[in-house]
């Protein structure tokens, strides 16, 4: 059978992120997938790359009555069976292009919308209620549009947690990250991942370093993630409050990075710190870099580590919490190590992209 991934633009992100190593990995687990998308973007030539044939559809407007003949004329042509979307309004491009044929839509949800626009939650609200199946990347976030929207079919819900190629983990080309920072050796070198939005809460982390440097604790961070225009002030205000703080010889804002798993594997700790995460790309793939792992007690997160069992939880924007927790790591640090590299293990084979593609084809098979 072949699928039809329908995207909006192919930046860097995290849903991009999952999708390009979906694509990657697309033939050894037998997938037969196109990929349709409305605009180009950073990561295009990455997608490009994997050899997966790649359609540009682009709509004049929100609503191009013409984009959905075409749209229907390629889905016809490539001999689509599932049409899966990875937004609301790519969901209801692809009811609409699919009206009359026998090709069933699926949609994955990897937000909570909650900065969507009163024409947005009117086409996510239509189209929970409209696809063949609807996906959450948390059982957490199932939940919530479970309860919110009035979900009552079941058959139509199912959690897939997102899967991860660990593969770029054993082909790293090594640079040092203490080099490029000027970090020396007796220096705790810490950091995060993640794009500075509405999303996450990089605030939080930034109150905690002010305590590492109350109590003269000897540490460098980097805070690796970008800056996004539309919300560029959560980005302004962490650079703003370090400043004030006097962290910013400490304190590093290099933004996006191609080299996550370089610097993961150089890092005595991984921070990270949420609003509402659907998931925690970034905090897996620290837990498989065997590095002590600290996030907030976020739902999502308390879920995908097991409560806690995996990395350490703090309670979410309390930054003295954090900072207990930090000390009894400052003060064990071979124990917290070893059970890192233990968490690695389990991160590994819970998470991988392979279990999350055959899940998938699993659920693709139940649905056909």
């Amino acid at each position: 059978m072949r699928i039809a991934y329908l995207l909006g633009s192919l930046n860097r992100g995290g849903t991009e992120t999952l999708l390009l190593d979906t694509f990657r990995q697309a033939k050894k687990t037998g997938l037969d997938i196109a990929g349709i998308y409305r605009k180009e973007g950073s990561l295009f030539e990455d997608f490009k790359h994997t050899g997966i044939s790649l359609f540009q559809v682009y709509p004049r407007n929100w609503f191009d009555v013409f984009y959905l003949f075409r749209l229907r004329k390629l889905l016809k042509r490539e001999k689509i069976k599932i049409a899966h979307a990875q937004q609301p309004i790519d969901a209801l491009y692809a009811y609409l292009a699919c009206f009359g044929l026998k090709i069933k839509v699926v949609l994955t949800l990897h937000g909570y919308g909650y900065r969507y626009s009163k024409f947005y939650r009117l086409v996510l609200k239509f189209m929970l209620k409209r696809t063949d199946l609807n996906l959450f990347v948390s059982k957490s976030q199932q939940t919530y549009y479970s309860e919110k929207y009035v979900l009552k079919e079941t058959q139509k819900l199912k959690v897939l947690y997102n899967g991860i190629s660990f593969d770029k983990f054993r082909h790293i080309q090594y640079r040092s990250i203490r080099e490029e920072f000027s970090v020396t050796e007796d220096c705790l070198l810490l950091g995060s991942v993640g794009n500075f939005n509405a999303v996450r809460d990089q605030m939080t982390i930034c109150r905690f370093l002010k305590l590492l440097k109350k109590q003269n604790i000897n540490f460098a961070f980097v805070f690796a993630g970008a800056k996004i225009n539309a919300e560029a002030r959560y980005m302004d205000d962490c650079i703003k409050y370090c400043d004030e703080q006097g962290l910013n010889s400490k304190v590093f804002f290099p933004g996006p990075r191609n080299d996550i798993p370089n610097l993961l594997n150089q890092l005595d700790a991984f921070i990270y710190s949420t609003d509402h995460d659907t998931f925690g790309i970034a905090v897996i793939e620290a837990m498989y870099a065997g590095i002590p792992v600290f996030v907030n007690d976020w739902s999502v997160m308390a879920e995908i580590t097991e409560e806690g069992k995996h990395a350490t939880l703090y309670r979410s924007k309390d930054e003295e919490d954090l900072f207990d927790h930090f000390a009894r790591f400052l003060a064990n640090k071979e124990k917290f190590i070893q059970k890192a590299k233990e968490d690695a293990k389990w991160a590994g084979e819970e998470y991988s992209i392979e279990n999350h593609l055959n899940n998938l084809i699993a659920i693709y098979n139940e649905i056909q």
